[in-house]
């Protein structure tokens, strides 16, 4: 797979255009506006010989699953104690979604995965762990000062050549401040970085009493930079 060549590293605004995909292990709400298309982007990073997190997995969201399915060593944290259990996970997984989607959900999942219930400004993992980290909508519910705690948690707890894979909502998280915060959280763009917002971006009016404007979706990929001290320790 040419990854350059298919643009999966530019980071963007995602658009109408992009692939997007109605099941992940099992079939996708049609109100998840905008996971179809993240689900179908990040995906491609899954390679596998990786380790990987899903990180702020949530509790019946299908990533996590998905990438046990695919990488050879799975982490899926999440602050929400449920994530602890298989049967409140089955459970949510019901509530949320119901019955057909559960029985899509095999028990080699609750085998092979590790779940870890974790703040994600303060992870429970060594330096160094992680080939990929994902993060899919998650970064908008916290605070400026918060974001940065868990940008350099990503950055400590990557390999020197990992990958964190990130997807926020704009208007709660500006592209220019993302861009911001991982420089001060010594983060870097491995291709271009596009922080203009074009019109035929995917967008959802249902959030207008929260936000006060339709939410659009933007990706991104950071690398690690590593310095000279980094890549003695390791």
């Amino acid at each position: 797979m040419d990854e350059k060549a298919n643009g999966m590293f530019t980071s963007r605004f995602i658009l109408q255009s992009d692939p997007r995909i109605d099941e992940l292990v099992f079939a996708l709400p049609q109100d998840w506006w905008s996971r179809h298309y993240e689900y179908a982007w990040a995906s491609q990073f899954a390679q596998s010989q990786d380790t990987v997190l899903d990180a702020a997995c949530g509790i019946f969201h299908p990533f996590k699953f998905f990438l046990a399915d695919k990488c050879q060593e799975v982490h899926a944290c999440d602050q929400d104690e449920k994530i602890l259990s298989p049967s409140l996970i089955l459970q949510e997984i019901i509530t949320h979604l119901g019955h057909e989607a559960v029985q899509k959900v095999s028990p080699y999942y609750f085998s092979t995965i590790r779940f870890t219930k974790a703040d994600i400004a303060n992870l429970p993992y060594p330096d160094g762990k992680f080939d990929k980290i994902f993060c899919i909508s998650v970064l908008e519910h916290l605070e400026p000062k918060i974001i940065l705690a868990v940008l350099s948690e990503f950055r400590r707890t990557l390999k020197d050549n990992g990958l964190l894979i990130l997807t926020v909502d704009y208007p709660a998280i500006q592209p220019e401040a993302l861009r911001d915060m991982a420089a001060k959280s010594e983060l870097s763009f491995p291709d271009t970085a596009d922080l203009t917002l074009p019109k035929s971006a995917i967008f959802s009016d249902s959030f207008l009493d929260v936000y006060g404007s339709r939410l659009y979706c933007y990706r991104t990929v950071l690398k690690k930079q590593v310095k000279s001290m980094d890549t003695k320790r390791h």
